[in-house]
């Protein structure tokens, strides 16, 4: 049976790590809070009740406010904008736009031609209508091909999956979506020289945890190791599943020894977890890992980034495991 919006209810679908603030919290307490963790809102209550909201919106009403107070001093933009700003090109997909504004928690994309030049704006609410529309016209023609053709069917179904973003067992990104936000990432590091990290995870003897415990057992292994990288990592460290066993995590505006620092900790929280694995030397589950990073705004493309991170997983495989391994130690050498 195929589910339609009807059959999609709020529960499923709200943040529940929900952020609030009583009514007598301060002005300065909320606008940092907002701004420190990327809230486009914050809710004000009274014993757990809502009574009233603060959005993105009432923060321009106050600037308004303050420009009337003040009108003898100039506040230029350059002291306030977000820079450099995320851009897309104007020939990119909505997929893609999605997969971006949802890894970086914006709402708005400025769009760009070939040449770099502004060419329009994208709205988090234009994505949401026009996916709702992909997804419900996708939706009449299984429920049509029900009726006539299962050949057709299974095709239609399959164009459906692919407006999916995230894995569906660990509820993280998946790899068509990882490709477009490494790639985007990439393109954007090398067009404004920003630095960028990204890293390979594979839980370690992986193969001998399933033969062991059954794959059933197994992927739940894999979602507590989700859990525990995600709280190991920053809010802006976005997290794949680049395939199997293995994960990928995309670090931007972190240079190399950042990364590296990240990822340690993250390792070292896995095995402090103590989930039990007796087919490993370690007696725990462990994960073994491989960094690289942007320097310098190389032109290279991002599938050798992935080579390169790929190659440092694998000597941190041969070096025992539970891991990571990057060319900090030869960049430190040469610096």
């Amino acid at each position: 049976m195929v589910l339609s919006m009807q059959h999609v209810y709020i529960h499923e679908l709200m943040s529940v790590s929900v952020k609030s603030v009583p009514a007598d919290a301060s002005l300065d307490e909320v606008v940092r809070m907002m701004h420190e963790h990327v809230y486009s809102c914050m809710v004000i209550t009274d014993d757990s009740r809502p009574v009233g909201i603060i959005t993105e919106r009432d923060m321009v009403k106050v600037l308004s406010e303050l420009l009337v107070m003040c009108p003898t001093r100039t506040f230029y933009v350059a002291d306030f904008m977000s820079s450099p700003p995320v851009c897309i090109n104007e020939d990119a997909t909505l997929y893609e736009a999605l997969v971006i504004t949802q890894a970086r928690n914006i709402r708005h994309l400025p769009v760009v031609n070939a040449r770099d030049e502004l060419v329009g704006v994208l709205s988090y609410a234009d994505m949401t209508r026009a996916h709702f529309n992909a997804i419900e016209k996708q939706r009449d023609i299984i429920e049509h091909h029900i009726r006539e053709r299962t050949r057709e069917l299974s095709e239609a179904n399959e164009e459906l999956k692919a407006l999916s973003l995230q894995d569906g067992l660990l509820g993280i990104g998946n790899r068509r979506s990882m490709e477009v936000d490494v790639q985007f990432t990439h393109i954007n590091a090398v067009r404004y020289k920003r630095p960028y990290a990204l890293a390979l995870l594979d839980i370690d003897y992986f193969k001998y945890y399933n033969d062991h415990y059954g794959h059933q057992a197994g992927d739940e292994a894999l979602k507590a190791v989700v859990k525990v990288v995600q709280k190991s990592v920053r809010s802006s460290d976005r997290l794949y599943r680049y395939g199997g066993e293995e994960l990928l995590l995309l670090l931007p505006e972190t240079p190399l020894q950042e990364a590296v620092t990240v990822c340690e900790r993250a390792t070292e929280q896995l095995f402090k977890e103590g989930l039990p694995h007796s087919k490993s030397p370690y007696a725990a589950v462990t994960c073994s890992t491989g960094i690289t990073a942007m320097v310098g705004g190389c032109e290279g493309d991002w599938e050798s980034m992935v080579a390169e991170a790929d190659k440092w997983l694998y000597q941190a495989k041969e070096q025992g495991r539970n891991r990571v391994c990057s060319g900090l130690a030869a960049l430190e050498k040469h610096t």
